[in-house]
């Protein structure tokens, strides 16, 4: 018994061999404050997430069919909903005219300009859409392509608070003041992006920078036609949002590093205090005498 323990590395001290000081009292009292306030900031780093980005090149939604998914709000404010409509072609051959399935035609300014919205696919490979008069049954004289682009957006929804990424970018397009014969080329490059979650659900989505310019384009028989061209091409490039919060032994580790630290610190801190003061009670004993 005697032996084990002298194997105690926490020796006490009896309470009678100890002395309580106000600058002890003040310091234990700080050290108490700055130890809840450590504290209370890792427990909130612990409880909130992170996220952590990375890129990668491969296809991350390989389930899609090769296919995304779009969704297209755009108004027209002088162009009659009957003249408007969307066309659809890509490098696989696909070549639609007058796309009508999922879209809804709103009409405005009395009927004298038309919003249309909709949802479509288009394949995994270079191409583009257009609103334009193409699939109207008599062409206008002089069709007024000024417009306002709402909503285009590629893939799933993704609304985080924590990614800020580009999955409207052309939200909020204006191009009202602008020629109302001239044609609209937006080059789009398609980004794929993935979220994945604490619980390692993934979404995935498409962020995409644009570029565009506006000329007058004519037709083989000299009539001017405009249109509003959506040009895509898809990145090699994925970029991946993990959300990941700190482990709970990083946090055990951290809480016990400020404990341990901050006693240490004030200890060392009273004891250069007590010892100062010790000292100074000497020299003025000294001086008395």
């Amino acid at each position: 018994m005697i032996e084990c323990l002298k194997l105690d590395i926490y020796r006490k001290v009896p309470k009678d061999l100890t002395q309580p000081t106000y600058t002890g009292a003040v310091v234990s009292i700080i050290c108490c404050v700055f130890m809840l306030f450590l504290f209370l900031s890792e427990l909130k780093g612990f409880i909130a997430t992170e996220i952590v980005n990375e890129l990668y090149v491969d296809d991350p939604d390989k389930n899609s069919g090769g296919k995304i998914d779009v969704s297209l709000n755009i108004s027209l404010p002088n162009l009659h909903c009957d003249l408007v409509g969307l066309d659809i072609q890509d490098e696989m051959g696909r070549h639609e005219v007058g796309h009508i399935d999922n879209s809804m035609k709103v009409p405005l300014n009395h009927g004298h300009g038309c919003r249309f919205e909709g949802e479509f696919t288009i394949n995994k490979v270079p191409g583009n859409f257009h609103v334009s008069t193409h699939s109207a049954t008599a062409q206008p004289q002089s069709p007024d392509m000024t417009h306002v682009i709402h909503k285009l957006a590629f893939g799933e929804k993704l609304q985080v608070q924590n990614v800020q990424g580009a999955f409207n970018a052309l939200g909020g397009a204006d191009r009202l003041v602008s020629n109302p014969l001239a044609s609209h080329d937006y080059i789009l490059k398609i980004v794929p992006t993935v979220y994945e979650d604490l619980s390692g659900k993934q979404r995935f989505s498409y962020q995409y920078t644009v570029a565009n310019k506006e000329y007058v384009a004519y037709s083989h028989t000299g009539r001017i036609i405009p249109a509003i061209w959506y040009r895509y091409d898809l990145s090699p490039i994925t970029v991946k949002y993990t959300e990941k919060r700190q482990p709970l032994y990083r946090f055990i580790t951290t809480i016990c590093a400020i404990i341990g630290g901050t006693f240490t610190v004030a200890g060392i801190i009273d004891s250069c205090i007590f010892t100062a003061s010790e000292a100074w009670k000497k020299i003025q004993i000294g001086k008395m005498s």
